[in-house]
């Protein structure tokens, strides 16, 4: 039976829209939003509404555009000056530390896996391939949980964990493709001095040709001058892809370089830059709500049952154990930090779509054991982010480390931007009888110094208000300030609760 492509675009517009729909439910009942994208791709899947997809290499393939973009997107929004005080910290966890992910879950796999999948024999080396392609946290799923829900951490924690899930990806890739080499090679004696080779090879040539092509891509941009203004998201969309695939060509590791890339783009000056970002923003999105829907169409839920009490002990074991002891391991040269911020570490181990991805290798080197693999790094993951995820702002409150939400949130009436060097702070009110108490014109609004009233929006009318404007009770006023606690400060004199900031 030939599928039109009018029904196929129809499926998927379907299948996108319950998942967005879908988020609202996850967001106000704590629910990862991409465990329901998973779900949701398992429902309409072979073993639920029925839809056939079983193209692992299609899958694996997009599933490498999607993090390349996600990876370039979480470069793009993290500052120097947010991950500078951790860097240390980010870089021993996103390398040392999925090395001895690895090893310490390869180790339990490789002894328990006898006694709960009778028939089923792993050598040390598939067992540590299985761990190794478990052993990131998921970019995708640390990026969306925080920055989704607004979670406010304390002690610098979330720049911490969205550098470590930025940028332990490519460690974790280059573990599995180096451990199927050496399996599928077959030797008594594999070539491990040419393996540590590749290893460093590939992680020298990422990180410089990262920041060679990042620069490039800055110059370019911000001198290429382009008759269209829409084009410039386009354009830097573009390098995003190159910067993966010229390094791939290099013999450098891409997910590595791209992630760096976008670290120098976003901390450049760069013409049209915030369109750019907010481009980037609703792109990285889709990237994963494809990511998870493809990777949910992919598996049979039926094929889970027989492998769940394994994947439960291993994945337990990963939450609580092997998690928690690469954490304070990693970490034991800072002496400094607290105890309550290493174990709220531990319990960000997050896995996600990455994970999934990278066990499509071994079925695509046909391993002898890559279904098993593929299935087991499924249900952690699912098992990842139903527990960790969900109960990540738990913990958190629960170690006292998440922050009271703050008065930020997006503006209704004045959707403004500054460029990103003006400091600043918007805040819009709505007039009340009270505020105008002492005088119904825009001077008799006691206003702090340094502090603008430079826009009214009355009924669905918007004017520039002088001195002498009258004001009304209904009224929305946008204020901008450079003394945002002088500024609340009046709020609370004139009895403004009801107010919305956002800061530059």
């Amino acid at each position: 039976m030939i599928i039109s492509i009018e029904f196929i675009l129809l499926f998927l517009s379907v299948l996108f829209l319950i998942s967005l729909l879908a988020t609202k439910v996850g967001t106000r009942f704590g629910v990862p939003v991409l465990l329901l994208f998973l779900g949701i791709g398992m429902l309409f899947g072979s073993d639920g509404l029925g839809f056939e997809f079983q193209h692992y290499q299609a899958a694996q393939t997009i599933g490498t555009v999607a993090l390349c973009i996600i990876l370039f997107s979480g470069g793009l929004d993290t500052k120097y000056e947010d991950i500078k005080p951790v860097a240390p910290q980010g870089i021993i966890l996103a390398t040392a530390g999925v090395l001895l992910m690895a090893f310490i879950t390869g180790s339990f796999i490789y002894y328990v896996a006898g006694y709960f999948l009778p028939g089923v024999h792993l050598s040390f080396l598939e067992a540590l391939l299985l761990a190794s392609v478990m052993s990131s946290t998921d970019s995708a799923s640390v990026f969306s949980i925080l920055r989704g829900k607004g979670i406010l951490l304390k002690k610098k924690l979330r720049p911490l964990l969205e550098l470590e899930s930025g940028s332990n990806d490519p460690m974790a890739y280059m573990l599995t493709v180096i451990l199927i080499q050496l399996i599928s090679e077959g030797k008594a004696s594999p070539e491990y001095g040419r393996a540590v080779f590749d290893f460093f090879l590939q992680f020298g040539i990422g990180s410089i040709a990262g920041l060679v092509f990042g620069k490039l891509a800055v110059w370019i941009i911000n001198r290429i001058n382009l008759n269209n203004d829409s084009l410039y998201p386009i354009l830097l969309f573009t390098f995003g892809i190159f910067i993966f695939s010229a390094t791939y060509f290099l013999k450098g590791n891409g997910y590595l370089a791209v992630y760096i890339g976008g670290l120098v783009l976003g901390n450049a000056k760069l013409v049209h830059k915030r369109s750019s970002l907010r481009f980037f923003d609703g792109l990285a999105w889709i990237s994963q709500l494809v990511m998870f829907l493809i990777l949910g169409l992919l598996v049979n839920p039926k094929d889970l049952l027989p492998i769940a009490p394994t994947g439960l002990i291993i994945g337990m074991f990963m939450i609580i154990g092997a998690r928690p002891l690469t954490v304070f391991l990693s970490l034991l040269p800072f002496t400094r930090m607290k105890k309550t911020a290493k174990v709220f570490v531990s319990w960000v181990g997050l896995r996600g779509a990455v994970p999934i991805v990278f066990a499509i290798l071994p079925l695509a080197a046909e391993l002898e054991h890559a279904h098993l693999m593929f299935n087991t790094v499924f249900f952690i993951t699912l098992l990842s982010l139903l527990v960790q995820g969900t109960g990540l702002t738990m913990v958190g409150k629960w170690l006292g480390l998440v922050k009271d939400r703050e008065d930020q949130v997006s503006m209704v009436d004045f959707d403004l931007e500054f460029a990103e060097d003006i400091k600043s702070t918007m805040t819009e009110i709505e007039l009340t009888e009270s505020v105008l108490l002492h005088g119904n014109r825009l001077m008799d609004v006691s206003l702090p110094e340094h502090t603008l009233a430079v826009m009214v929006k009355r009924d669905h009318q918007y004017f520039i208000p002088k001195g002498n404007t009258e004001l009304k009770s209904g009224d929305k006023l946008l204020i901008i300030t450079n003394n945002e606690e002088a500024l609340i400060e009046t709020y609370k004199k004139l009895n403004i609760t009801d107010y919305r900031i956002k800061r530059n």
